[in-house]
């Protein structure tokens, strides 16, 4: 035959299999099968069974207590020791998988049992541990699709695996090329629950060959089996780890219990780091030399979810914390290994009660901490980290911090944590299809010639909050909104959500969702949610309501809705309930669009939720954050995460898709040592205390200039304490750093005094209303074809001959330019511009445009390098030196910043080493294409 048939296939997969360590064991049927098991069973508890192996009855006892069960409720019993009564009224407990001495299993391989069971049926490989058929491979012959061996198990599994087949843990599929493994389980498995295997750098172990010599071995299969797989309580499923999970674990355990290091996992969102932080908390809380598992997470209202999604793998595994004292007991007590609290309780325990937990100072505690990037850069992680002497910390996170998206205080995630472990970008996920891709639509909700203006000044005092916030602009986007959402969600079959820029906005949107309720048939069920402040700013009395106030009615249209009786009084409630009604499914009452600020764009999943409206600015971890809300796995109806902006913010989504999408440099380290930071904080206290000696000197000080510059130089002190605060050398005290916090709290109150004084007032600028000029509209944006090589193109074409059409031509491209959203394009926008209406009309027939524009181009660039120069008293061939090493090397080297700004004083030195930096940067990309 031309190809290997499945015969072939099957016969030198078991050749492999032998050659791995497995015994052939020849079984035809659920008799043999029964009469093999129980071979084993005597043969492994012989000491337990005192020479007698299991009667007749004993063992007819043993299988109505192990048969006739659920694939749930056989992984427990797998995994348990079962009590059995003898003849002789004596007990024996019988185990049948050895899950801590994984390679000390008996391992066998056999193939074509033939069963009557429903239908008969003959399965291909049968791998047994311990005499149990626990995975059970099916094959097809090359150029067989995969999905035939996927369907054929489904079969089995509705008209066979009676008996002892009811222990199988996995299913393996093949036609040789491509494998994959899923979970076994009682209710219905879906196609994209099959895992790809693959190697620790995620490279796809593929060909069956491969997959058997990896997978396949027998202890790294008992290994899986024993702790790879999760028995989840709360849903009664059966879960296999996906390979990215076992590795991540695997380098976190190495690296907690052979070295003293610290570590974290980069896992993009939406990827199951729950499941697997959980996972390495529960190994590592079984270590004995690990005193306490202390999981943290960071905000409140993460603390009841995070409960329920570790109570899905181990029932009980989260003793929740209500309140400091309780988790002193806790930490106190050696019966709990594993803790999950929040950061914020924990910080608090340890300042009110340190003398209860001496022994932490000396004990090994390991911290996993869940979305690492959220909460770890402050005053909290250090407070834990001065107290926790001998602790190790190991983060998880789906958006690490690095030099573009760094913390408040300069920090990258390596900062904190060190080496990362191991990575599993968003671009893997989606390869392997554990998350879907983003269908990404980009909206235009006006013509915005209206405000664009050759005018900075005039840009500055345009009132933009005005235009996106305009009643016209919200009602058309809702209106869209409500005309698109079924088209969106395969009518209603999803949810979504609608984030905005903030809760007036939200608001705003809110009630233009009631207004245009009634002109619909089927109107949009839409909630909001946000977090009120007691004593809101009204903001000199333009708003006139108080938010809390607002958030009530939306309760109350929520009650009516839904039968329920929430307010504001009750709202944790309210946002629990809220949580649970987006992942209803279609049959349900839910709710269609959900209105948030920051809510519920991080820490929350839900796979019938689809879509993401956006009419706010996003960038870095937040955008890849809020959009993977959209992109959970659910079946065939779900092929993407639909994200619909209504701002063009194409430029945000691929610098942020660029940004978590590489793994070269995951270790980056931004801060400088503390003693540089504490030179740095003496020289501005300095400057601070000429300023003002006191904070009572500036009641003193009537000048604006002067007020200004007290508030410049007190923002510098407080970005270089932030800074300070993330070491554990940091101490507020007049010795270590020549002021105490008292001092720095009053410095603060005035600050804010003065503050409010120099801000601009609303109205103090005349900021323009241009709202009777914009034309709002829907218009989905075009993007990625306009870009510089296509208005290049056409400006090659402007007819020299004749005028007339040459005109013609540069309104085309005038035109073109006022609408393309391509970055580099805006960027040499108005070089381009310049060059048609200045130079081109100048130009004869015989002229080489591409020439001209070669020569006009460099004319200005030199042109920008002299301006730029003079304007910062800088060296210009030093400042071209720069940009030469950053073309080269896309760094801008720190050392020749500071040599290019020589002796300036600090202040001014810091805004120029900025300005070079931006300049070099955007002269690079203006005129690099």
């Amino acid at each position: 035959m031309a190809y290997q048939s499945e015969y072939e296939l099957e016969q030198a997969l078991i050749e492999q299999l032998k050659g791995n360590s497995y015994e052939t064991v020849t079984i035809n049927n659920d008799q043999q099968m029964l009469d093999n098991f129980r071979a084993i069973l005597n043969e492994r508890h012989a000491d337990k069974l005192d020479g007698q192996p299991l009667t007749d009855k004993e063992f007819q006892r043993l299988l109505t207590m192990i048969n006739g069960k659920g694939i749930f409720e056989s992984a427990r019993i797998l995994r348990d020791k079962l009590p059995l009564k003898r003849d002789d009224e004596s007990e024996v407990y019988l185990s049948f998988l050895d899950t801590r001495n994984w390679c000390k299993n008996k391992f066998q391989v056999t193939n074509q049992v033939a069963v009557e069971d429903k239908y008969k049926a003959r399965y291909d490989v049968t791998i047994l541990i311990n005499g149990l058929p626990l995975v059970q491979i099916e094959l097809k012959r090359r150029g067989v699709d995969i999905n035939e061996a996927f369907n054929q198990v489904m079969r089995y599994r509705k008209q066979n695996f009676t008996g002892l087949f009811r222990y199988i843990q996995m299913f393996v599929i093949s036609n040789g090329i491509e494998t994959r493994y899923i979970s076994n389980n009682d209710g219905e498995i879906f196609k994209s629950h099959m895992f790809y295997w693959s190697d620790k750098n995620n490279k796809r172990i593929n060909t069956l060959s491969d997959f058997a010599d990896s997978f396949l071995r027998p202890c790294h299969l008992a290994k899986m089996i024993s702790r790879y797989m999760i028995i989840n309580e709360t849903d009664k499923l059966l879960m296999a780890m996906r390979p990215y999970q076992v590795h991540a674990v695997e380098a976190l355990i190495n690296q907690a219990t052979e070295t003293a290091n610290n570590g974290y996992i980069w896992h993009t969102t939406g990827s199951g780091k729950t499941l697997t932080s959980f996972k390495t908390s529960q190994v590592l809380s079984e270590q004995e030399d690990i005193k306490k598992v202390i999981f943290l997470v960071d905000r409140k209202d993460l603390d009841s979810q995070t409960e329920e999604e570790f109570n899905k793998f181990s029932k009980g595994a989260v003793d929740k914390t209500n309140n400091t004292q309780q988790l002193v007991r806790q930490l106190n007590d050696k019966s709990l290994p594993l803790i999950v609290t929040t950061i914020q309780k924990m910080s608090k325990a340890i300042q009110g009660n340190a003398e209860l937990l001496e022994q932490y100072k000396t004990d090994k505690v390991v911290f996993i901490i869940d979305e690492c990037h959220r909460s770890q850069f402050g005053d909290m992680h250090r407070i834990v980290r001065q107290h926790f002497n001998n602790a190790q910390f190991f983060g998880f996170t789906g958006t690490p911090r690095f030099l573009e998206n760094s913390s408040q205080d300069g920090r990258s995630t390596a900062d904190i944590f060190g080496k990362c472990l191991h990575t599993y970008l968003i671009k893997d996920a989606i390869h392997d299809g554990n998350v879907l891709g983003f269908s990404v639509d980009y909206i235009n909700t006006f013509k915005d010639q209206a405000i664009k203006t050759e005018n900075e000044d005039m840009v500055e005092d345009i009132d933009k909050d005005e235009v996106w916030m305009s009643d016209r602009r919200v009602e058309l986007i809702a209106r869209h909104i409500t005309e698109n959402h079924n088209s969106y969600t395969r009518d209603r079959q999803y949810s979504s959500i609608l984030t905005v820029q903030s809760i007036p906005a939200l608001i705003k949107y809110y009630d233009a969702f009631k207004k245009i309720a009634s002109e619909y048939n089927k109107p949009l069920t839409v909630a909001g949610i946000y977090s009120f402040q007691a004593n809101e700013d009204d903001k000199e009395g333009e708003q006139t309501y108080h938010s809390r106030d607002k958030l009530e009615e939306m309760m109350q249209d929520y009650n009516a809705r839904f039968g329920t009786n929430f307010t504001t009084d009750t709202f944790s409630e309210y946002f629990n309930h809220l949580s649970k009604n987006v992942k209803k499914g279609v049959k349900d009452n839910k709710i269609d669009v959900l209105i948030v600020v920051n809510m519920f764009l991080t820490g929350f999943d839900s796979k019938v939720l689809n879509t993401l409206y956006v009419d706010k600015n996003l960038k870095y971890h937040d955008l890849i954050q809020a959009y993977s809300r959209t992109n959970r796995v659910e079946k065939e109806t779900k092929p993407f995460g639909k994200v619909v902006n209504y701002r063009n913010l194409k430029k945000n989504v691929d610098d942020a898709l660029k940004l978590f999408s590489q793994t070269e440099d995951t270790d980056r380290v931004l801060m400088r040592s503390y003693g540089e930071y504490k030179s740095e904080f003496e020289e501005a206290l300095k400057e601070l205390k000429q300023i003002a000696p006191s904070p009572q000197f500036m009641d003193e000080v009537q000048d604006e200039e002067g007020k200004k510059e007290f508030v410049e130089a007190y923002r510098l002190l407080s970005k270089l304490i932030l800074r300070m605060k993330a070491f554990d050398d940091f101490e507020f005290t007049v010795d270590e750093i020549g002021m105490d916090e008292q001092d720095f709290e009053d410095y603060k109150s005035k600050y804010f005094a003065i503050y409010d004084e120099v801000k601009p007032k609303k109205g103090q600028k005349n900021k323009v209303s241009i709202l009777e000029d914009i034309d709002f509209e829907i218009e989905i944006l075009s993007n990625d074809t306009i870009n510089v090589s296509y208005i290049m193109n056409l400006v090659r074409q402007i007819d020299l001959e004749d005028k007339h059409e040459q005109q013609r031509n540069r309104e085309q491209i005038r035109r073109i330019l006022d609408n393309a959203d391509d970055p580099t394009l805006r960027l040499k926008r108005d070089l381009i511009r310049e060059f048609i209406d200045e130079v081109v009309p100048k130009l004869d027939q015989e002229d080489d445009i591409d020439e001209v524009y070669i020569e006009f181009e460099n004319a200005k660039r030199e042109e920008d390098f002299g301006n730029f120069a003079k304007e910062k008293s800088l060296d210009e061939q030093a400042l071209k030196t720069i940009t030469s090493e950053f073309q080269y090397s896309g760094v801008v080297d720190k050392n020749s910043l500071k040599d290019i700004v020589g002796k300036m004083p600090l202040k001014e030195k810091r805004k120029t080493k900025a300005a070079i930096a931006n300049f070099v940067e955007e002269v690079t990309e203006k005129y690099s294409v």
